[in-house]
């Protein structure tokens, strides 16, 4: 019986010929990191082990994404204590504002994972780097604290359920839609505990921007971690960012999933997922008229340069509809500045935009775009639960960088086919 891709990279790093589904393993890490909301209290936690130091320095990072720049006092004191704690322990990977980006976008941006590596991190989005080749996955604070001292973590061996995708995606639809159609077939619990694993000959159709937002999101079917086979795509983008060597790690012929599923990209067309869950997820055939108060492009999921093209495509030449507020967040410093020397930050001005610096905030409703009671909200973020991003009584609808861009410019939920005439 063979080996899945996150099992081979689990028995490696437990030091292990083999694991099966439901073994308990204690794995060697990567990396672990932490961002302004958890960390402090792991670094608490990490106070009462009595270490001195932690693992490795180069091995542990924080980021200050979620309320940085500061939006309060509680805020203020939070990132103090990991820029004193960072400061103390010499960590090597602390990014603070100026340097910071949205988490999940950076470390990949600055090469700190690469494929076959083991990633924990304190914060549920942290599947995003299986998109490389990586084992990588959210934990609590706690973990997050024994990781920093001893650098290793104890893991349950998920069982996979196989992805294969075929075909080519169409204009204007994105990785987005790929993964708002899958977590809209077998629901948000549909691949609970499990790891969702990529392949096939439609990889070809995915940019890495595409794989990094399908991947962020299987937590959103409740996966314990999101992987893509690594291909010549994967590997240049690791060679382009600096990242350490690749190990690849690749499915036995026999391996053992708990089902096979085909995706057929030529078949995608642009998603939009309704509240309150992920799994809500309808085609304009099924989308009547349905205005909106608020746009954000932006997030860990969509808020990199190839999704800022997207949504500049859509909006050029065109003005944001009356009454509704749009907001754009390039994910790092270097993607906004990126952005400024290829002009699409003029376009969005001058549609009627802002741009902020990168943040977390709107996405899990801590500031820049807080919703009130009634309002609704298209958003190319991961999550659409009650009160997401603001009251209760507002509404979070989930979408690609164009889909989101179409809506800002009608006032109403929009496929971007509707708006360049496809």
């Amino acid at each position: 019986m063979g080996m899945t891709m996150t099992q081979k990279i689990l028995a490696a790093h437990a030091g292990l010929e083999k694991v099966q589904a439901g073994q308990l393993i204690l794995a060697d890490l990567d990396l672990v990191l932490g961002n302004d909301i958890t960390s402090p209290v792991a670094i608490k936690e990490f106070a009462k082990l009595g270490k001195d130091s932690v693992f490795d320095k180069n091995k542990v990072t924080m980021v200050m994404d979620h309320f940085a720049p500061n939006k309060d006092i509680k805020a203020a004191e939070q990132c103090k204590m990991c820029r004193d704690f960072c400061g103390e322990k010499e960590i090597t990977h602390f990014y603070d504002v100026g340097k910071m980006g949205i988490e999940h976008a950076l470390l990949p941006e600055k090469g700190l994972v690469t494929a076959g590596n083991v990633v924990i991190g304190a914060d549920s989005h942290t599947c995003t780097y299986g998109a490389l080749g990586a084992f990588s996955t959210g934990v609590g604070s706690t973990d997050m604290a024994c990781g920093m001292a001893i650098g290793k973590a104890w893991f349950k061996v998920p069982s996979a359920v196989k992805f294969e995708l075929k075909g080519c995606l169409r204009q204007y639809v994105s990785g987005k839609d790929v993964i708002l159609h899958i977590i809209g077939k077998i629901g948000v619990d549909g691949a609970l505990y499990r790891s969702m694993e990529f392949t096939g000959e439609g990889l070809a159709s995915l940019n890495m921007a595409d794989r990094l937002c399908i991947a962020n999101m299987a937590i959103e079917a409740g996966a314990k971690n999101g992987i893509f086979e690594v291909d010549d795509i994967t590997l240049d983008y690791i060679r382009e960012h600096g990242g350490a060597e690749p190990v690849i790690f690749k499915a036995d012929d026999d391996a053992v999933y708990d089902e096979v599923i085909t995706i057929d990209l030529d078949n995608i067309e642009p998603t939009v997922a309704f509240p309150h869950l992920p799994e809500n997820a309808k085609t304009f055939d099924e989308i009547g008229d349905i205005k909106i108060d608020q746009v954000v492009i932006g997030s860990c999921t969509n808020g990199r340069l190839e999704d800022l093209v997207a949504a500049a495509d859509i909006m050029r030449g065109h003005k944001c509809a009356e009454n509704v507020r749009v907001i754009i967040i390039p994910a790092t410093q270097q993607i906004y500045l990126d952005a400024m020397e290829m002009g699409l930050l003029r376009t969005f001005i001058e549609c009627g935009a802002v741009v902020s610096t990168p943040t977390c905030g709107p996405c899990l409703g801590g500031y820049m775009g807080i919703l009130a009671e009634g309002e609704r909200a298209v958003t190319t973020t991961n999550r659409n639960f009650v009160g997401r991003m603001g009251h209760v009584g507002s509404e979070v609808y989930l979408a690609s960088p164009a889909t989101a861009a179409a809506s800002a410019i009608t006032g109403k939920i929009t496929s971007p086919w509707e708006v360049m005439n496809l």
